[in-house]
């Protein structure tokens, strides 16, 4: 039980599923300023073009009407005055205002991703000009003996990344030898499992 709750902490504090609660609730709240936008801002603009070009007052005004069904007075006769809940129409003014908010999503998003990209560039540029600052003075004898340039960015870190890459193998190898000149008695049982297979 104490592993399962060590790996879910594990799990919760990773930075992708931080980044993406946070990212939940700020689209959450992004949600109330676009309807904001929308509606208290663009919606207004465009009925008042609206009433200038259609003579409608409202985004919910503007529908065709395919079948029209009429609400009955008291004695069950249909009046003049259509019931838009039984009637069949094209809602004009809804797709409207879903075109709007798609577009303003997206250019919402779309800056804060410009933003967000610029600052991880702006980021990567920073440690790169770090890097080169932050070699130790035998890091720099070692790339001198190598013929390496300090100041090649890349052949900088294509020499660390390799010579990191071989000490892992190193360290994995020396691993292995060390298990195999002292098994663990899970070894021992599988390498008898194993005989006992071959001999069946």
């Amino acid at each position: 039980m104490k592993k399962f709750f060590t790996e879910f902490k594990k799990f919760i504090t990773r930075g992708n599923v931080v980044d993406m609660a946070v990212g939940v609730i700020v689209g959450s709240s992004f949600t109330a300023i676009v309807n904001g936008l929308s509606n208290f801002i663009l919606k207004p603009i465009i009925n008042w073009l609206l009433a200038i070009i259609f003579g409608k007052d409202t985004l919910a005004e503007l529908f065709t009407m395919l079948k029209p069904a009429y609400v009955p007075d008291a004695a069950g006769n249909p009046t003049t005055e259509i019931d838009l809940a039984k009637s069949i129409y094209i809602d004009w003014g809804s797709f409207i205002n879903a075109i709007i908010n798609f577009f303003l999503i997206a250019l919402v998003l779309f800056t804060i991703v410009k933003i967000f990209n610029k600052i991880r560039e702006e980021r990567k540029e920073l440690n790169e000009k770090l890097a080169g600052k932050n070699l130790t003075s035998e890091q720099k004898k070692e790339l001198k003996a190598n013929g390496i340039n300090k100041k090649d960015k890349e052949a900088v870190a294509a020499y660390f990344a390799n010579k990191k890459k071989l000490a892992d193998e190193a360290a994995a190898e020396k691993a292995r030898l060390d298990r195999e000149a002292n098994p663990t008695t899970e070894d021992l049982l599988k390498q008898i499992l194993a005989e006992l297979k071959n001999k069946a």
